[in-house]
């Protein structure tokens, strides 16, 4: 019995022995399904972070650019713009068949870029773009060129010299009547620097100078930025250019028709005093300050085209200065008798010097006066009987003052 007992209790045992085992077996699959689970969690997830940081990675850089490719007929009132989705940009190039580049500026994230002006009209441009990733696409487009134009014409002519009451006065081909914009693509330094503003007289015509006559030898640069801007409504400027002029020495000339005489100042110092005869009390001469705009050794004066009908009509009229457009000159005189000059004004308007015919004799006041002088000199007359001349009649803006000067200014 006691082996019975014995075995009993071992296949008792025995028997537990095989539940615990299967009960631990049972158990092991579930820890190592828990372990596996969270095992098999952590590497899917790992796999699938790293799958699509593979396909970001390997994701194409799309760019966009406006204008898009192959237009024909682009807006050139509007910058060029680049964008890239799915990638960043390291470099934009645009470039124009006329050899212009546009530069631009990036946003803080560089997805986009944008032109710091706005293309040319008329011209085909190139437009290269690299990404960070090293794609690189090109495109093309080609702007519309403008259905009406205007030049702006201006005095003095580039490289001149001329003197010191000269102005820069530039004469629009076409009206404008976005004075503001216009002026803003215009510029007039100097060197010496000094303060300058621009003036409008009409719309067609705007002046620059400083407050006092330039200083002499100084240098000035007109820039002409008025391609693509847009005058009036459709017009459009064609001009992108730089221009210098120079001022030479100062000669201010100041004509007194009470004592019918000139005096002549060159740097403050008195150079010259010649007798004149000026206009008769029915042809009061203007008074005020003028500056010689045209100057011709010999040139014809016709009565009917200052509103005189036929009163006269000189072919040959030596050493004749402009002063107004009017037609009032500073001019040689040899139709009149000497004695004429320094005691009675008998013009028709034009301050008069004894001459020669033919403006070869060195010897008369006429040639003298003619030769010490230069476009942009300022002659000032004064006790004429008249009013003073308009400031737009001629380059004659001296006659305004600083303030109403800077009240014409359209910036």
């Amino acid at each position: 019995m006691g082996d019975s007992h014995i075995t009993n209790r071992s296949e008792q045992s025995e028997r537990w022995s095989r539940r615990g085992i299967l009960v631990a077996l049972g158990a092991v699959p579930a820890a190592t399904l828990l372990t596996g689970c969270g095992g098999g969690s952590a590497d899917a997830s790992q796999g699938s972070g790293a799958t699509a940081s593979v396909r970001a990675a390997t994701k194409k850089a799309v760019v966009s650019v406006t204008p898009v490719d192959g237009t024909t007929k682009a807006d050139f009132a509007a910058p060029v713009e680049v964008a890239v989705t799915d990638g960043t940009l390291a470099s934009v190039q645009v470039t124009g068949n006329d050899g212009s580049t546009l530069t631009g500026s990036y946003n803080d994230t560089k997805t986009r870029w944008t032109s710091s002006r706005n293309p040319y009209s008329g011209t085909r441009y190139t437009v290269t773009v690299t990404t960070a990733g090293g794609t690189e696409e090109t495109t093309n487009f080609t702007t519309r060129s403008p259905g009406e134009t205007f030049v702006g014409y201006f005095t003095p002519e580039a490289g001149s010299t001329s003197g010191v009451g000269m102005p820069v006065s530039i004469n629009f081909t076409h009206a404008v009547s976005d004075r503001a914009a216009v002026q803003k693509a215009i510029t007039v330094t100097a060197e010496p620097a000094v303060e300058i503003v621009g003036h409008w007289f009409s719309d067609t015509r705007v002046d620059f100078r400083p407050e006092t006559y330039w200083a002499p030898g100084t240098t000035i640069t007109l820039g002409l930025r008025l391609k693509d801007v847009q005058g009036s409504d459709g017009v459009y400027g064609v001009q992108s250019k730089d221009v210098t002029f120079h001022m030479g020495r100062e000669q201010i000339s100041t004509v007194d028709l009470a004592a019918k005489e000139m005096v002549v100042k060159r740097g403050g110092e008195k150079i010259a005093t010649y007798p004149v005869s000026g206009g008769d009390p029915d042809h009061t001469t203007w008074s005020g300050i003028m500056v010689i705009s045209e100057r011709f050794k010999q040139t014809r004066m016709e009565s009917s085209t200052v509103g005189l009908g036929d009163e006269y009509d000189i072919s040959d009229v030596p050493h004749a200065q402009r002063l107004t457009t009017s037609g009032t000159f500073v001019h040689g005189n040899y139709w009149a008798a000497g004695s004429v000059f320094g005691s009675r004004n008998t013009s028709h308007g034009c301050v008069g010097l004894h001459d020669a015919k033919g403006a070869n004799d060195s010897s008369v006041d006429g040639y003298k006066f003619y030769e010490s002088s230069m476009l942009g000199d300022v002659v000032i007359v004064k006790n004429s009987g008249e009013k003073t001349v308009e400031p737009s009649n001629g380059l004659n803006g001296w006659n305004l003052s600083w303030s109403d000067w800077k009240a014409g200014s359209a910036v």
